[in-house]
């Protein structure tokens, strides 16, 4: 017997990334269980859905595989009657070419209840956020949108007469777009505008007549795209809220028949850059963030799953004879808040730490401690653990030194060297960091249609699970499918296992920090 318990919802995601997403939507992926998105979906959207949901990509885009519409519709049914909170992810609006009333009409069949929410369709979006308005009291009264998927079916004889037109799903068809608007009487002067993902940090825009537009985009991909086609077009250079040196002043004139790609996001060193960022899964990533902010489109890959120890005891125990130390050792964040977090939930506080110095390696380390109201006593200029052992501010011959670390798979060299040097090393496990079992369907697949341009790693356990993973998945070739790709390292140590594992390294950070490696990737982009 069918489990109705479930529910579907279609909604929006919108054009562009995630803050284009409306807040219903969002509240919507915070709770889902399911999450079923077509391939032009934004994936940093799907980090919005807890970690336990299952993503499943049906496709929906041309030329690429993907579910037929009824396999969609069945998938729908069958999540929802085993009593799943379902997500049917689209991109833009669900009622804007989106074939939801066939998804619709699946689920009132199976009696399971459903519910729509809209979403910022690129129709509307796209001209917006290319500076290019729809409607003008002079230049356009009325705009009409329409899909170039079929365009026989469509009457251009009436288009010809509106004064704006945008079309989507048109950047194999302009040729045929073109000539059927001349055909029929549209002047070859016309304004026109193809905007390619709009939203994105990659958005191209080209702009022209329609005579010339088709020689102006030969041999660009223009998909996926919206254009725009009327007069208002030529407002454009108005409206802009910065100018490219590449426009020029079209009042009056015809418009340069030369492409334009400026927008905000042109002029930023990482655009048209796709970078695979690897991280812990679960943990948001202020990496992305950063390198989107200099014009980079992110897949993110989890390749660290931190949990706690397979037992506190040994923890535990340190905890409760803080006042026997001198100095608390913490290399990483997670060390930090795995540390912090069983402080409290044993049911001490920072008191319990006033007669112990603490000594952190990275500033990303130094920060985490700050948030949790501590100030470390030292931390090495050179953000390595190495640098530790060698610029500590003491002698540690007879000092006792409480080391909250990994518990498997971490260099030895801090104990080694302290306890070489007289130190009583206390090593207690605080957190485990462990191979996720599978790789992210994204990032798979972008890395199987061989569209990143680099890849990140920001330690050495990054690297030794990110070929664990890509070796699983793409079998004895997954080296061949990086031979063009970029392998980015934040220190010293990530580079030689990159080395190791991976052959080489492209870039290395001169600080070993984050914002070192953006620099690093900054200025090897620039420089290419």
């Amino acid at each position: 017997m069918s489990i109705h318990a479930g529910k579907a919802y279609l909604v929006g995601s919108g054009c562009g990334t995630v803050d284009l997403l409306t807040l219903k939507g969002w509240r919507l992926l915070q709770r889902a269980e399911v999450v079923v998105y077509d391939a032009l979906v934004d994936s940093a959207l799907l980090d919005c859905a807890p970690a336990t949901c299952e993503y499943i990509n049906v496709g929906k885009r041309g030329g690429q595989p993907s579910l037929t519409q009824p396999e969609i519709d069945r998938l729908l049914v069958e999540q929802c009657q085993q009593g799943k909170q379902v997500v049917r992810l689209k991109s833009g609006d669900p009622f804007i070419f989106g074939r939801t009333t066939s998804e619709i009409q699946a689920l009132q069949a199976a009696a399971i209840p459903y519910e729509v929410v809209p979403g910022i369709s690129s129709a509307i979006a796209a001209p917006l956020l290319a500076q290019i308005p729809l409607t003008d009291i002079t230049l356009s009264r009325c705009f009409a949108v329409m899909t170039a998927h079929a365009p026989d079916e469509l009457d251009w004889s009436t288009l010809v007469n509106l004064d704006t037109l945008v079309i989507l799903m048109g950047g194999k068809a302009l040729p045929t777009i073109v000539e059927r608007l001349i055909h029929r009487g549209k002047s070859p002067e016309t304004a026109i505008a193809i905007i390619r993902w709009a939203g994105q940090p990659e958005q191209q825009i080209w702009i022209g007549q329609l005579g010339s537009i088709c020689q102006i985009t030969k041999g660009e991909t223009l998909s996926p795209c919206v254009m725009v086609i009327g007069e208002v077009v030529r407002l454009r250079n108005y409206l802009q809220t910065q100018r490219s040196i590449a426009d020029q002043p079209i009042a009056n004139q015809p418009i340069a028949n030369q492409p334009i790609a400026e927008m905000s996001y042109s002029q930023l060193p990482l655009t048209n850059c796709k970078i695979l960022v690897t991280r812990s899964a679960g943990q948001s990533s202020e990496f992305t963030t950063r390198l989107q902010a200099m014009g980079a489109t992110v897949v993110e890959m989890p390749t660290l799953e931190i949990t706690p120890p397979s037992s506190w005891e040994a923890l535990d125990r340190a905890l409760a004879e803080c006042a026997t130390f001198d100095w608390l050792i913490l290399t990483s964040a997670n060390a930090v808040d795995y540390f912090c977090d069983r402080l409290l939930d044993l049911g001490f506080d920072s008191r319990n730490l006033a007669g112990i110095k603490i000594a952190v390696v990275g500033e990303k380390t130094a920060q985490s401690l700050r948030q949790r109201g501590l100030k470390p006593d030292f931390t090495p200029q050179t953000f390595v653990a190495d640098a530790l052992v060698t610029e500590f501010p003491e002698a540690v011959a007879g000092q006792r030194l409480l080391f909250p670390r990994v518990e498997l798979g971490g260099r030895d060299v801090l104990v080694k060297e302290f306890s070489a040097q007289g130190a009583i090393v206390v090593e207690v496990p605080a957190y485990q960091s462990s191979c996720p079992a599978q790789i992210d369907a994204i990032a798979l697949q972008a890395l199987q249609t061989r569209s990143i341009d680099a890849i990140t790693f920001t330690s050495s356990k990054t690297v030794q699970h990110f070929c664990r993973l890509v070796e699983i998945a793409l079998g004895e070739t997954w080296q061949d499918a990086l031979s063009n790709v970029w392998f980015a390292s934040i220190g010293p140590q990530t580079s030689k296992t990159c080395q190791e594992k991976l052959g080489r390294v492209d870039v290395e950070a001169v600080e070993y920090t984050l914002d070192g490696l953006l620099q690093a990737l900054c200025e090897k982009f620039i420089q290419t």
